[in-house]
């Protein structure tokens, strides 16, 4: 039973039962005879249903204008509420009830504090990069750098030259034998997945770190390369905005964890990419058009996802994953600006 239901319920049972004690103690004080009560009429129709049927009325109209009046209110609190859920601010109206006035300091108070909790979450992040760039050991960087080196200029030159060798044999001089030209066309395929998985181990070895970089910078630099390397169509819109660094760093990692994801998983020929600030949040996305997964089936232990998702709530954002099979896989992390009110409050 919905409010307004409720309200008009019980507006009509008080009526009623009002109606009952009125018409009994004025029978019982005015009037000896109570047959001429009931034999009274109005017209065709009895004294006693017309006095009940004002009172059903009166509840009625009394239930639902009253169920309106809460209704809206509820209302009220309940859009402020979905406010402070998407990280806005509340707004307030001009008209504010008295009877929320108390609500309304609530839900204020709250939004402070969770705004006070992701300042407080994303400068613990910023600190956190700080200490870890100071102790980043330079022969942990080099080694990661030589591996990434010799892996590039071995297996992967391999890889390349094992593809060229395969198309080549494949659209030059392929065999009359139908099984063995399927044969053929699945090495070519599986040589050329074994390259976008390289492509993904090389991401993975390279610095992290943006090395003094801003987050517009290094996102254009890695989708530059990829556009360059891989054979799949990039393009990205990314807008000039300022954030703390251990926003970036953080934002950075995920969006290196969704390319490699993209290369290894999702068989894709697009992958587009969104930088921007709206609404004091900044958004990143990526989306392609690979083949996607059932969400219902999705694995609970899936590292590349969880990883992504723990980076996004460690610096007090959101993340949200969207895929359909074969209509492709779409993430977005959404992360506040803090760093423009902490700049203005200096």
């Amino acid at each position: 039973m919905n409010l307004i239901l409720r309200h008009v319920f019980t507006a009509v049972m008080f009526s009623i039962a009002l109606t009952i004690v009125v018409t009994g103690l004025t029978l019982v004080a005015f009037i000896d005879d109570w047959s001429l009560v009931f034999e009274q009429q109005i017209g065709d129709i009895s004294f006693l249903i017309i006095i009940f049927t004002v009172a059903i009325g009166a509840g009625l109209i009394i239930g639902t204008v009253t169920g309106f009046y809460w209704r809206q209110r509820i209302h009220q609190v309940e859009r402020q509420m979905d406010e402070i859920i998407k990280g806005q601010r509340i707004t307030f109206h001009m008209e504010t009830y008295k009877d929320l006035e108390a609500i309304q300091r609530y839900l204020h108070q709250i939004q402070n504090k969770i705004r006070s909790q992701t300042e407080h979450a994303q400068r613990l992040a910023s600190e956190r990069t700080r200490e870890r760039e100071k102790s980043l050991q330079e022969v942990v960087a080099q080694e990661r750098n030589r591996l990434a080196r010799e892996l590039h200029d071995s297996v992967s030159q391999q890889l390349f030259a094992a593809s060229m060798m395969m198309s080549a044999i494949n659209d030059m001089n392929p065999p009359e034998d139908e099984t063995m030209k399927k044969q053929l066309g699945m090495v070519e395929n599986m040589i050329h997945q074994s390259q976008l998985e390289m492509r993904a181990l090389l991401l993975h070895l390279r610095p992290v770190a943006l090395k003094g970089k801003s987050l517009q910078e290094g996102a254009e630099e890695l989708l530059i390369e990829l556009t360059q390397k891989v054979p799949m169509e990039i393009d990205w819109k990314i807008e000039e905005f300022t954030v703390d660094k251990g926003v970036e760093d953080q934002l950075f990692r995920i969006l290196q964890e969704a390319v490699s994801n993209t290369l290894r998983h999702a068989k894709a020929t697009k992958l587009h990419v969104m930088l921007v600030e709206r609404d004091e949040n900044v958004i990143l996305r990526a989306a392609d058009n690979g083949i996607g997964f059932d969400m219902e089936k999705m694995k609970t232990g899936s590292y590349g996802l969880q990883n992504m998702q723990e980076r996004a709530y460690e610096v007090g954002g959101s993340y949200k994953v969207v895929s359909v099979p074969n209509e492709g896989t779409r993430i977005e992390v959404k992360v506040p600006n803090l760093g423009k009110e902490g700049e203005n409050n200096d």
